[in-house]
């Protein structure tokens, strides 16, 4: 009898705990189905940037400069991913007592507005997805759809050589925040090769030259092809010298030949010849672009890194110094000019056109030269001598930087005392009636060239 009532005992409970989860099943799905008729559920709660940063007591001048300007808002849409690189109070305070200003009262909203942005970079990029190098921000930059630059360096985790990375990846539900113990302000050209260590040899020439000031004019807009501490000490190897045995006119031309008075992005970059701010003779010297293959200027010298924007312009970086040419380098740096080449060389009348001048040189293409071979039943330059080609060159060299703007109708004395040039421009440019300037005002530092598309025979 115990026997058995200690068996019932057992089942009695074993029914007793069925039936109580039974029970329990039973209250959840009602529960469940409770909650599915519910017409106001409670809502998602959202950890935006703006929500982030004002939750943190040390963000709160952060968080005060956003909304006087608006930007509190935009940060906090859930439309659009960003990486903001953060301040602190302290490097608020930092800045005010930098700027002389006693509060953000004190700065205007235009300016405000680009500082700020200039914080913050589209899209998220956690700590291990940023490396050393170049970021757009989206702070304006001087023309549309170019925000302003700022250069990273995860060794050192320093932004433009000024604020240091204190914090990373704080992640909000529309990207992430890192913190920073200086507020970093938009850079002018001269600001970006300072911050970065890679363009110390040429922030030691600019110094040198007494450029940092112009390259620093916000009312200005440059285009610098920015040599790169590689290229100027290859630069120094081959031309057997240091920086300090270049006078500061030496230098302020040579480094005045990498830049452009305007703002031109990569995407803008065309082949061609373009005015630098270089100048021979009251005029611009040119540098020569071609875009086939990457971009190069001179034929010589690779753009390696593009569209560093400035707030007074966009630098590119290159792999070579390039030097203002001599109306031989023009030739020398043109394929098209290669047989011209050949021919001065030949009549060994280089070092005399690499001389100071001023020259005039009209320069016959390959084209041009191919034309006089077949008239005169050769194969080339090859078949001519020293005597025959001297008289037919200097033809073609008029003394004096003449630009085709200073052209008029009328005969013209070259370097060939028995050849004068009759000159016409009321179509164009044209030389003895029927060779015509294709292309002028190529300038170099001991002369200008303009192309013509016939040999002049005397």
């Amino acid at each position: 009898m115990k026997r058995f009532i200690d068996i019932f005992g057992r089942n009695l409970w074993v029914m007793m705990l069925l039936l109580g989860l039974a029970f329990v099943n039973v209250s959840c799905d009602d529960d469940d189905d409770d909650d599915s008729g519910d017409e106001n559920p409670m809502p998602v709660e959202t950890m935006t940037i703006t929500d982030i940063a004002a939750g943190n007591a040390d963000f709160s001048i952060l968080v005060a400069a956003l909304q006087k300007v608006g930007l509190d808002d935009d940060l906090a849409s859930e439309s659009s991913e960003f990486t903001v690189f953060a301040p602190t109070n302290a490097a608020f305070g930092d800045l005010l007592t930098e700027l002389g200003a006693s509060g953000l009262d004190d700065i205007p909203n235009d300016v405000l507005t680009s500082v700020l942005l200039y914080h913050v970079a589209s899209g998220t990029k956690m700590a291990s997805m940023i490396e050393t190098g170049y970021y757009s921000s989206l702070s304006d930059g001087p023309m549309d759809g170019y925000g302003l630059s700022f250069y990273v360096d995860m060794e050192t985790t320093m932004i433009n050589g000024r604020a240091k990375i204190t914090a990373t990846d704080i992640k909000a539900d529309n990207g992430v925040i890192h913190v920073i113990d200086k507020v970093i302000m938009p850079m002018t050209i001269t600001d970006h090769a300072i911050a970065n260590p890679a363009f110390s040899s040429l922030v030691a020439g600019v110094t040198k030259a007494g450029l940092a000031e112009a390259l620093s004019d916000d009312d200005a807009s440059f285009t610098v092809f920015a040599p790169t501490n590689d290229a100027f000490a290859m630069f120094f190897t081959d031309a057997g010298i240091t920086l300090d045995d270049l006078s500061a006119e030496t230098l302020s031309s040579v480094i005045l030949y990498h830049a452009l008075g305007d703002f031109v992005p990569a995407s803008m970059v065309e082949a061609g010849y373009f005015p630098t701010l270089s100048t021979a003779f009251e005029r611009n010297i040119s540098v020569k672009i071609e875009t086939e293959g990457g971009v190069f200027l001179n034929s010589d010298s690779e753009v390696v890194a593009t569209n560093v924007v400035a707030t007074n312009g966009v630098i590119h970086a290159i792999n070579k110094v390039i030097m203002p040419p001599s109306v031989v380098d023009i030739a020398i740096d043109n394929s098209d000019f290669s047989i011209l080449v050949e021919a001065v060389v030949k009549a060994e009348l280089v070092d005399a056109l690499s001389g100071d001048g001023p020259f005039t040189v009209f320069a016959p293409t390959n084209a041009a030269f191919e034309a006089l071979f077949s008239t005169l039943g050769i194969s080339g330059i090859a078949d001519l001598t020293k005597e025959d080609l001297t008289p037919i060159l200097l033809a073609h060299v008029v003394s004096g930087n003449v630009a085709s703007t200073d052209l008029s109708n009328g005969n013209v004395p070259t370097l060939n005392d028995q050849k004068t040039l009759a000159i016409n421009i009321d179509s164009g440019v044209s030389i003895d009636g029927s060779i015509n300037v294709i292309a002028a005002d190529v300038q170099g530092k001991n002369g200008i060239v303009h192309v013509i598309d016939k040999v002049i025979v005397p």
